[in-house]
C-alpha cells in the first residue's frame, strides 16, 4: 500500500515499506523527502519549486513554506499517494481511493493525453469530495447537476470549463461506475459562446517576427508558415521534415492524428542551417557519452539504438542537457513552450501591437491569410487538421473583405 509517514527526526525517514517521509532538515527552512527509490516519486519531487538533491544524505529537500508543502501533497494525491491528515501523527493513513485509481487506469488504457488525464482527474476529485457522503455507486445526475450549477453560479467558470468538467464526470459514470448514458438522465450542458479568433494582419506578422531572434524566430516562422500548434512545432523530430517533397509530417497532433503540411520554401535555407547546428550539438553529446532522446511508446525497447540516431532528435532541442542526479545520465528534451511564449509576448510589446497575441495567433493568421489569398476552405481544413469543416469556417468571419467580399454601402455612397 502506498502511504505517507510524517516524522520530526531527520535520520529516521528510512522504512523498508513503500513509505514516504517528510522530515525537518538542515539548513533551517527546508524539509527532507525520504523514500525508497521510485522513478515516479522522484519526478513528483522535481516538480516542486525550490527542490534540491542532497548527495550527502541521498535525500531531496523542499522549502518548508506552506505553498511548497501543499504543492507536493497535491501531487501525491493526484498520483494515488494519500498523506495523513495531520503531520507528526503515526495513525494509519487513509486508504487509496479505488474509484480514482480505476479512473486513471481507464483513461490510460484509452491512451488519453497526459493533460487530459490531469484535467479530468482534478474534476473527478472535486466532484467526489463534494459528494463524500454519497457512495460512488449511488451517485446520479442530481449530484452532477448540483456540482455543475455550483461551478457556474458560485465559481463563475466559463462555459468551456463547465463542459470540460461535465465530460470528466460522464467518463466517470460510463467507464468506471458502469452507468451508461441512458441511465444518467438529463444533465446541464453549458452553451459555449462563439468567439472569433484574434488574427494579425500580414504587416503585423512581419513586425513581430522582426523582434524575434535565433531559434525563437525560426520556430514562430514555422508556426505561421505551416499553421501548426505550439507543441506540434516543438515536438518535431528531424525525420519529420522532408526537404525533397517540401513537406512536414505532424505526428500525434490533437486527437492523436497525423497530418502533412507544407514546408515553406522561404524557410528551407534557415531550417537546413539550423539542423546543421543541431547535428553538431548531437555529435558533441554523443562524443561525451550521451546523445539519447526519449522515444514515443515502447520504441526504445523495440529499437534499442534508435534513441541515439540523429533522425529521432528534436528539431528544437533544449539549450542545456538535463541530468539524472541519481544515475548520472544526461540528455536533451525539446525546447520548453514557456520560452517561446515569453519570447512572443515580449516581441509583441516591442512591436507596439495592441492585440492579444499568443503563439496560437500565428495559426489563426495562417488560416485567415490562406483564405484571403483564394485557397478553398477544404484545403485549409486539411492543413489545420480539423475533423469538421465547420471548425475551419470560423475564419471566414474574420476575412478582411468579409465571407463574400461584400463592400459596405458607406464605401460606395458616402465617398
Amino acid at each position: 500500500m502506498k502511504q505517507v509517514h510524517h516524522s520530526g527526526a531527520y535520520d529516521s525517514w528510512s522504512d523498508p515499506q513503500m513509505t514516504i517521509s517528510i522530515l525537518e532538515s538542515d539548513p533551517p527552512g527546508t524539509l527532507a523527502i525520504g523514500f525508497p527509490f521510485d522513478e515516479e516519486l522522484k519526478q513528483l519531487v522535481k516538480r516542486v519549486p525550490g527542490r534540491r538533491w542532497v548527495p550527502e544524505g541521498k535525500v531531496w529537500t523542499i522549502p518548508s513554506r506552506q505553498a511548497a508543502v501543499d504543492t507536493f501533497l497535491k501531487l501525491l494525491l493526484e498520483k494515488g499517494y494519500f498523506p495523513e491528515d495531520q503531520p507528526n501523527q503515526t495513525s494509519s493513513p487513509a486508504p487509496p481511493s479505488p474509484v480514482l485509481r480505476q479512473y486513471r487506469e481507464a483513461m490510460n488504457a484509452r491512451h488519453f493525453s497526459p493533460r487530459t488525464i490531469q484535467a479530468y482527474t482534478q474534476w473527478t476529485e472535486k466532484f467526489l469530495a463534494a459528494n463524500a457522503s454519497v457512495r460512488p455507486a449511488r451517485l446520479s445526475e442530481d449530484e452532477i447537476n448540483r456540482f455543475l450549477t455550483r461551478l457556474a453560479v458560485e465559481e463563475r467558470v466559463s462555459a468551456s470549463t463547465q463542459n470540460q468538467a461535465l465530460a470528466a464526470l460522464l467518463f466517470l459514470f460510463r467507464n468506471v461506475l458502469g452507468n451508461p448514458s441512458d441511465d444518467i438522465g438529463e444533465v446541464i450542458r453549458a452553451k459555449k459562446p462563439v468567439k472569433l479568433p484574434v488574427v494579425m494582419g500580414k504587416s503585423e506578422v512581419k513586425l513581430v517576427l522582426a523582434e524575434l531572434k535565433g531559434d525563437a524566430r525560426l520556430a514562430v516562422s514555422i508556426l505561421y508558415g505551416t499553421g501548426m500548434r505550439l507543441m506540434e512545432c516543438l515536438e518535431l523530430r528531424v525525420q519529420d521534415i522532408d526537404f525533397s517533397r517540401n513537406e512536414i509530417m505532424v505526428r500525434n497532433g490533437k486527437g492523436a492524428k497525423d497530418r502533412v503540411t507544407m514546408l515553406p520554401l522561404s524557410l528551407k535555407p534557415a531550417i537546413e542551417k539550423h539542423l546543421v547546428r543541431v547535428r553538431e550539438l548531437h555529435d558533441k553529446d554523443l562524443g561525451e557519452g550521451w546523445g539519447r532522446v526519449l522515444l514515443p511508446g515502447a520504441l526504445d525497447r523495440k529499437y534499442p539504438n534508435a534513441s541515439s540516431e540523429f533522425a529521432w532528435q528534436w528539431v528544437f532541442p533544449q539549450e542545456r542537457r538535463w541530468k539524472n542526479t541519481e544515475t548520472g545520465n544526461q540528455g536533451r528534451h525539446h525546447m520548453d513552450p514557456s520560452i517561446l511564449q515569453r519570447a512572443v509576448h515580449e516581441a509583441v510589446l516591442k512591436a507596439g501591437i495592441s492585440k492579444r497575441v499568443s503563439c496560437h495567433t500565428f495559426r489563426h493568421s495562417f488560416a485567415t491569410h490562406l483564405l484571403e489569398n483564394g485557397y478553398d476552405i477544404r484545403t485549409v481544413q486539411e492543413l489545420l487538421g480539423h475533423s469538421d469543416v465547420k471548425t475551419t469556417m470560423i475564419y471566414t468571419h474574420v476575412l478582411n473583405r468579409g465571407p463574400s467580399g461584400v463592400i459596405s454601402p458607406a464605401d460606395i455612397f458616402l465617398q
